[in-house]
Order: structure tokens, then C-alpha cells, then sequence
């Protein structure tokens, strides 16, 4: 799949953008000065002198981290003795219906949903809705 640096460009601001509203919420709730946490926690990773300075190119050293990417059909939750018996041809029903949109995870975090697609006798998923990046740094910091 290709595609075009517009909308690569577009990806990378809106991540950096989350990554600034986390960072704004992060400071909000960090503990007060003399408390049980009174060691000088604010080093960063970044060459820059201050906390709040942090440029926005520093994205740039996590694009290529190899993660997860899986696709999960559906789910069922069945006994061992059902597991213990199964065999070639058995047939595991799934919660998911023929036709809803599959999950797409990254790390086991969703990121997207989408439909199944072959491309050069090999499957695929096409997205048809993806997770915003605020909320997936939202549902990361819950869970």
C-alpha cells in the first residue's frame, strides 16, 4: 500500500499533538516539591536543557521500533475439556458475526477496525476506521 507524504506528515502531527496534551496532563498532575517523591525526577531524554523545550522532531526516534501488529477475527471463551478435544476439522465458533469489522491491534492496543481483503492470494484488511491518536494515548494511560 502507498502512500503519499501529506498524509505522513498529517499522522506525525497528530501523534505529536497527543504527545504534547499528555505531556501538558503529565505536569498537571505531577506531586508537589518536598513531598514523598522530593528527588529531582524532571530529566528527559532529549538533549535540550528543559522539561517544556522538548522539540517535536524527537518523534522521530521511535518511528522505526518494531511493534505487534495483529488482526483478531473474534473471541470465545470455552473450557479445557472442550480445548482438550478438539481435532482436524472441529470447528470453534467465534463471537464475532460474518461481515463486522475485524480489529486491528497494535501490542494488543486498538488501533483501527476493518474489513478482510485479498491482495496477490494473500490476505489483507482494508481500515475503515481508525482510532485517533489522542484517544489511543488516552486508552494506553487507562489500561
Amino acid at each position: 500500500m502507498a502512500t503519499d507524504d501529506k498524509s505522513d506528515d498529517d499522522g506525525l502531527a497528530d501523534w505529536a499533538e497527543a504527545l504534547m496534551e499528555q505531556k501538558s496532563a503529565d505536569s498537571a498532575a505531577a506531586p508537589e516539591p518536598g513531598g514523598v517523591l522530593s528527588e529531582d525526577h524532571s530529566r528527559t531524554f532529549s538533549s535540550s536543557s528543559s522539561h517544556n523545550d522538548i522539540p517535536i522532531n524527537d518523534i522521530n526516534r521511535v518511528l522505526d521500533i518494531p511493534v505487534l501488529l495483529s488482526v483478531e477475527l473474534g473471541r470465545t471463551k470455552v473450557p479445557i475439556k472442550h480445548i482438550l478435544q478438539l481435532g482436524q476439522g472441529s470447528v470453534v465458533e467465534l463471537d464475532a458475526l460474518a461481515g463486522e469489522p475485524m480489529d486491528v491491534l497494535v501490542n494488543g492496543y486498538l488501533i483501527a477496525q476493518g474489513e478482510v481483503v485479498v491482495v496477490n492470494d494473500k490476505f489483507g484488511i482494508r481500515l475503515t476506521d481508525v482510532v485517533t491518536p489522542s484517544e489511543r494515548l488516552r486508552r494506553v494511560s487507562k489500561g
